[in-house]
C-alpha cells in the first residue's frame, strides 16, 4: 500500500456538551489517530433538534472537514439558507424530496485526493416522506461521484437491519460505511467482504447522563406517562464516539477500522 487516508467519523452530536467536548477533544484527536478527514454528525447539535449557523460553525471550527445531518435537518428555520450557502461542508440526507434546500453530497481534496462524503436517511421508522435512500445511493455513485475513489457514507437510520443492508447493498462500492440516529455505539465495526469498512451506529458525541443525550426525568416521564414533555438536554460532562477508519487511497478499500470513544480528556 504506498498511501493511505485515515477517516475519523464521529456520532451525533447533542445540544452544549456535545459541542463543548467537541471543542475540547477534536483536534487532538484527530492528532492523536493522525486523521487527514473528519466527518461529524451534527443533526442534534442545536439544542437537542437540529442545526443552526452558529452550532455548525462551532463543529467546523473544531476540526470537522464535513458535517452531516438526518431528519431534524430542517427543525431550525435559518438552516434551509445556511445549507444552501454551505453545501460544500454541511450536507443533508440525499434522499430528501426533491427541491429540499441544500445537497446530499460533497467532494473535498486532502492530501491530494478527491474525498467524496455523501448522506442517506433510512425509511423504516422514519415518520417523513423520503426517497428510497438505495435508488439514491446508486444515483449519486453513478453521477455525481464516481470519479473519487475513496467514498464515505452517513446512513442515518433508526432500523439496525435497513442499516446492514445498506452496508451489503454498498460493499466494494464505498470506502466506508457509518450509521447515525441511535445514539448507542455498536461493536461491530468491521471490514466487509468487498472491501468497505462499516459500523452500524457511531454512538454520540454528548451527556451520557441522560436518556441518548436528553434529560432523563423528562424522557421517563414521555415513557411513564405517554403524555408529551418538552425535551431538554441532559447536564454533564460529554463523551466523544465513532470510528476511525484506513483507506487504501489507490483502491478506495478500508485496510483497519477502530471504534472511538474518548470519556477522558486528560489523556491527551
Amino acid at each position: 500500500m504506498e498511501k493511505s487516508i485515515r477517516i475519523l467519523c464521529i456520532g451525533d452530536v447533542v445540544g452544549r456538551p456535545g459541542r463543548d467536548v467537541c471543542s475540547a477533544v477534536l483536534k487532538k484527536l484527530r492528532d492523536s489517530l493522525r486523521a487527514e478527514v473528519v466527518i461529524v454528525n451534527g443533526e442534534n447539535s442545536s439544542g437537542g433538534l437540529g442545526i443552526d449557523p452558529e452550532s455548525a460553525q462551532e463543529i467546523r471550527d473544531a476540526g470537522a472537514d464535513v458535517i452531516t445531518l438526518g431528519d431534524h435537518t430542517y427543525q431550525r428555520k435559518e438552516a434551509k439558507d445556511f445549507l444552501d450557502r454551505n453545501q460544500e461542508w454541511c450536507i443533508r440526507p440525499a434522499n430528501y424530496a426533491a427541491g429540499a434546500p441544500g445537497r446530499g453530497w460533497t467532494i473535498i481534496k486532502k492530501c491530494g485526493e478527491d474525498i467524496a462524503v455523501f448522506n442517506l436517511m433510512g425509511r423504516v421508522f422514519i415518520n417523513i416522506p423520503l426517497d428510497c435512500p438505495f435508488l439514491k445511493a446508486d444515483e449519486l455513485l453513478e453521477k455525481h461521484l464516481s470519479s473519487s475513489k475513496i467514498r464515505v457514507c452517513d446512513m442515518h437510520a433508526e432500523a439496525t437491519s435497513e442499516k446492514i443492508g445498506m452496508g451489503r447493498f454498498l460493499d466494494g462500492r464505498v470506502s466506508l460505511q457509518v450509521g447515525t440516529h441511535t445514539h448507542v455505539q455498536t461493536a461491530d465495526e468491521q471490514i466487509l467482504p468487498q472491501g468497505s469498512g462499516y459500523i452500524t451506529d457511531l454512538g454520540m458525541t454528548g451527556s451520557p447522563e441522560g436518556v441518548i443525550g436528553m434529560d432523563a426525568d423528562v424522557a421517563l416521564k414521555r415513557f411513564r406517562t405517554g403524555m408529551p414533555h418538552a425535551y431538554k438536554i441532559a447536564a454533564g460532562k460529554g463523551v466523544i464516539c465513532g470510528v476511525c477508519c484506513e483507506v487504501d487511497a489507490v483502491t478506495g478499500k478500508a485496510v483497519a477500522i477502530q471504534r472511538v470513544r474518548v470519556t477522558e480528556y486528560s489523556q491527551f
